[in-house]
């Protein structure tokens, strides 16, 4: 494994060297003075700045030129989310998992740290939080999800109470609470949750669940844990294939899993977290907890779900799911969460959409058949522990699309380090530069190795 490790220290140190120009320009065209009803055209304008909004910005900006593309972005830092679980296990730290957001984002693109409050499709124009007009030939919907801790009564003063017991990986703001959570965790009830809502990395709260549970174990706590999972699904995981992996490491590790149970309050001064039966509407569960990991209902932000004729009746991103193109207004595209294409939301998914979002979004500004298809393709590193990851790959029909010529349902160790120290290297030096489209072509390469894999 020394091996492995190494290479990835290798690829981090020659990839970080073609970007150490970019780096160090800090490109913030944000202007203090008041915009407000200040005019601009462009041809594409990005709303987000996350990984589907950086990637789509370098290929655009390389393709079109400089000020040609406008990126709204309200965010100062560019966060590498997947590491937040493992800085909740504590194998990371926070500091690790961001970069600036001038620094991340390509030279060519015009950056303005607002954010979009008005979209207007029919017109072509976006209005932000200083009072720009941007009108623009296209647009790309790059948002991403948006965090509702209120949508849970409680939550966020519980959240606030500093003796840690009640954290959440989703958010920088509360990805520490959960390391804490569990250091000071002595016995009694831990218990994990999962909304009823889409949520970026649906495995995320079930990686969560199991790195506490090891370190439980390694600390020699865990016979004092009572460690339980209650998910608003009816399943422990969307694909049977991964999950009929799940549950055996579930009952071999004596997790409770009550499914369709769902968190409606916390009441952070008594340490109760209350569950609702989805499937028994009005049937209350309150339980007493020790350790509380939250994870909160998501949605597109509130500025996209307001604009009635761009989104769908979740409240999504209407878009076609195999091009990515909105369904009426052909001048629209999404990427990445905020998209009502019904694959999985990971970065990974973001990563196979980008190729093809980018060769829509040149064929429709050129006025030419779209040929470019998205098949779903979501990825998941589902972190069983401090050591071991079963990689979770699939498409749209939930059908396994897995990349190496082993079968990846199982426990390895590879897998986790590939997790930990290759995949953070990648998404920085590959993905947001607009380089990395997914597995596919590496798929395809090791095809070759899979004849007779089960």
């Amino acid at each position: 494994m020394s091996y492995i490790q190494s290479s990835a220290r290798n690829f981090l140190k020659l990839a970080a060297v073609s970007q150490t120009n970019a780096n160090a320009t800090v490109r913030c065209l944000s202007t203090l003075k008041n915009v407000s009803g200040e005019r601009e055209d462009c041809k594409v304008l990005i709303l987000g700045g996350g990984a589907g909004g950086c990637a789509l910005a370098a290929k655009l900006s390389s393709k079109y030129g400089e000020g040609k593309v406008v990126v709204l972005e309200p965010a100062d830092k560019h966060y590498y989310q997947p590491m937040f679980t493992l800085i909740g296990g504590g194998m990371k730290n926070l500091s690790q998992s961001y970069k600036t957001m001038a620094s991340v984002l390509p030279k060519k693109a015009k950056w303005y740290q607002e954010s979009a409050v008005n979209l207007d499709p029919k017109n072509n124009t976006v209005t932000t939080s200083n009072g720009r007009n941007i009108k623009y030939d296209l647009l790309l919907v790059a948002t991403g999800l948006q965090l509702n801790y209120n949508k849970i009564p409680g939550l966020e003063d519980a959240l606030s109470i500093p003796d840690g017991k009640v954290g959440s990986i989703y958010s920088p703001k509360y990805v520490d609470r959960v390391y804490e959570s569990l250091r000071i965790f002595q016995k009694g009830n831990a218990i994990f949750t999962f909304p009823s809502s889409p949520v970026k990395c649906p495995g995320a709260p079930q990686k969560i669940l199991y790195i506490a549970e090891h370190y439980f174990r390694k600390m020699n706590k865990r016979n004092d844990a009572n460690v339980v999972y209650n998910t608003a699904l009816p399943v422990l995981f969307g694909v049977k294939h991964y999950a009929d992996a799940l549950w055996p490491i579930v009952k071999s590790r004596n997790i409770t899993v009550n499914l369709r149970r769902n968190l409606i309050e916390v009441k952070g001064d008594k340490n109760i977290a209350v569950f609702e039966n989805l499937d028994k509407p009005g049937e209350i569960y309150e339980e007493q907890y020790e350790m509380l990991h939250a994870v909160p209902p998501m949605s597109a932000p509130d500025a996209i779900t307001q604009c009635k004729e761009l989104v769908n009746e979740a409240g999504f991103v209407d878009v076609d799911k195999s091009t990515m193109q909105h369904t009426i207004y052909k001048n629209v595209f999404a990427i990445g969460d905020s998209s009502g294409s019904p694959n999985s939301k990971t970065a990974a998914s973001a990563a196979a959409q980008s190729p093809v979002v980018f060769r829509n979004i040149v064929a429709t500004l050129e006025g030419k058949e779209l040929k470019s298809t998205y098949d779903g393709y979501a990825s998941c590193p589902l972190v069983t522990g401090y050591n071991s990851c079963i990689l979770a790959e699939f498409d749209y029909n939930l059908n396994p699309l897995e990349t190496f010529p082993f079968p990846q349902n199982k426990e390895r160790y590879t897998m986790f380090i590939m997790k930990k120290d290759f995949m953070p290297a990648l998404y920085w030096h590959l993905m947001l530069t607009g380089m990395w489209n997914g597995p596919a072509l590496m798929r395809n390469l090791m095809s070759v190795f899979k004849f007779g894999k089960k």
